[in-house]
Formats: C-alpha cells, sequence, structure tokens
C-alpha cells in the first residue's frame, strides 16, 4: 500500500519489481488522471492503458448534476426576489407547486438521484417527478438522455470499430446539442479516444478495485479518522482480506 498518487513515489515503489514482471503486464484499467497515465508508462511500457468506463459514464453524469444545479440556484433566486417582493407589498408569500406537491426549488433539489438512475429503475413517485421536471426543463431532459446514450455504448457496442462509430455519432448530437457541461465531457473523450475505445477489446473494468476502494473510505468514516495506521491495517486485513 502506498501513501498517495505521487508520480515519483508510486513509481520508485513498482520500479522496484522486477523489469521481467513489469513487462509481463499486457493491460492496465485506470482513470482519466494524468499522473496514472504516467506512472503507468514510466513501470508498465508493454502494457495497454484501458480507461475505466465508469470514470468516463461518469463525466456524463456530472454535466447533467452541474446543470440541474445551476437551474436550482436560479430556482432559489427567483424565489427569495418573490418573497422579498411579498414582504415589501405587505401580504404573504405563497410559493408556487406543481401537481406533486413540490415548488420547483424542491423538484430541482429531489431530482437529484434519479438523473443517476435509468427510467425502469424509477420508482412511481421518482417517475411523476421526472415527468414535470422534464417538461419544465427540457434542457434538463435533453441532457439526461445524452448521458443515458453514452451508457447504452458500453452495453451495446461488442467491438472497439462500432464503439468508435457510436461514440463519434454521441460526439456530433453534443456538438449540436450546445450544452457548455457536455463540451467538457466530448472533448475529454476526443482527447482519450484511443484508451477509452481500448476498453472494448477485452472489457476490461476496476469496479471490484473501486468497490473494494469505497468499502475501505466507509470503514474509515465509521472510524471518524485513523490514528495508528498499522492497526487500522490489521483490521482492514481481518474483515476484508
Amino acid at each position: 500500500m502506498i501513501k498517495g498518487t505521487d508520480v515519483k513515489t508510486v513509481s520508485e515503489v513498482l520500479l522496484k519489481l522486477s523489469r521481467r514482471r513489469r513487462f509481463q503486464v499486457r493491460e492496465i484499467t485506470l482513470d482519466l488522471a494524468s499522473n496514472m497515465n504516467q506512472i503507468a508508462r514510466q513501470c508498465f511500457p508493454a502494457a495497454k492503458q484501458v480507461v475505466d468506463r465508469f470514470h468516463v459514464q461518469q463525466l456524463a453524469f456530472k454535466a447533467v448534476q452541474q446543470m440541474r444545479v445551476k437551474a436550482r440556484w436560479e430556482a432559489i433566486d427567483k424565489e427569495n426576489t418573490e418573497i422579498s417582493y411579498a414582504k415589501a407589498c405587505g401580504i404573504q408569500h405563497k410559493p408556487f407547486t406543481f401537481e406533486n406537491g413540490d415548488s420547483p426549488r424542491q423538484l430541482l433539489n429531489r431530482s437529484r438521484h434519479l438523473l443517476f438512475k435509468k427510467e425502469t429503475a424509477w420508482s412511481n413517485s421518482q417517475s411523476e417527478r421526472a415527468s414535470i421536471l422534464f417538461r419544465e426543463y427540457p434542457d434538463i431532459k435533453k441532457a439526461y438522455y445524452l448521458s443515458m446514450r453514452l451508457g447504452l455504448i458500453y452495453h451495446q457496442a461488442k467491438h472497439a470499430d462500432a464503439a468508435f462509430t457510436k461514440l463519434a455519432h454521441w460526439y456530433e448530437e453534443v456538438d449540436k446539442s450546445g450544452f457548455l457541461s457536455f463540451g467538457t465531457v466530448a472533448r475529454t473523450i476526443q482527447t482519450h479516444y484511443l484508451r477509452i475505445v481500448a476498453f472494448f477489446r477485452k472489457r476490461a473494468t476496476n469496479a471490484a478495485s473501486e468497490s473494494f476502494n469505497a468499502k475501505i473510505k466507509q470503514f474509515r468514516a465509521q472510524l471518524r479518522g485513523v490514528r495508528d495506521i498499522n492497526f487500522f491495517l490489521f483490521r482492514l486485513s481481518k474483515i476484508y482480506a
């Protein structure tokens, strides 16, 4: 276990492995961080790098959430203006609510989780809320389906060539949409497309290590921090090893 992700620190440890063992590594699944790219190239030069699908899809989900948060701040600002106006007029403010009882501010706040899910995974209340959200905010609806279509490429494309074509079509859709938040996602895919498309050759993923990392973080949170690192590692080995 190595503390931190500094290129020099991590590389010094990995380079202690023999050259023969390092050249036996043929594929590495990693995220989009440049330091991980440097470490992989320096320590495992024979390995093909594959960008994990989770990190690519996460970019699209964050782009949708960015649009939702922007709309939420606008709704909060509008509500505050209406409250101030009501006070100035000496009348009681009555917030506007949709048919499900949510105000615009509440609607945008409570829609966070449903935008991460497929439609088939929505509960009845989430389906009703999504229907109102997409009716009132068509840009969020379009962004949501753009993010879902990116996920479908990973599910449906069986070969790298097919994935490359589908990603190119998706890129065109993003370009036509004009969404600034998705522009960042599209440029990221364009910059790293060789390592992203490499996923479709063997469909390698680091889901297991991501899951284990999440367990470690949750375990650490329960302890409210760690003082004795050696004892912490001992407990981890007893629980998860």
